[in-house]
């Protein structure tokens, strides 16, 4: 898969959807589970560069301007955070330079933007 071609779109494309289910249920989950969540039809390593690259694009594509950044969902395993090319980005793309800006509060807003309206 190459940046740009169709299926590279698709798999993007799909990673969004992922994400807000996700984002709705409320929860976090690891680059491994997103990975088999996309598989069999969108094969993305989870420890590869095309998934902080898939990840970035799905930032500019869901999260203009002061939106929050959905790949806030999307964690390592072993700590329970993101990967360094979410706070890479978060700084040079999305401006969060606030000192006391956190994942947690990036995370918190994806939540709040995709959850659910309570039943009437």
């Amino acid at each position: 898969m190459k940046y740009g071609e169709a299926a590279y779109v698709a798999t993007r494309d799909a990673m969004v959807e992922v994400l807000r289910g996700w984002a709705r249920e409320g929860r976090t989950d690891t680059y491994k589970k997103l990975s088999e969540t996309l598989a069999p039809e969108h094969r993305v390593h989870y420890h590869g560069s095309m998934m902080s690259r898939l990840l970035a694009d799905v930032c500019r594509q869901d999260s203009t301007g002061p939106d929050p950044m959905l790949s806030a969902l999307v964690v390592n395993g072993t700590n329970r955070k993101p990967s360094g090319q979410f706070f890479e980005l978060a700084v040079t793309e999305f401006h969060r330079r606030d000192p006391n800006w956190t994942w947690e509060q990036e995370r918190d807003a994806v939540f709040a933007r995709y959850r659910r309206p309570a039943s009437l």
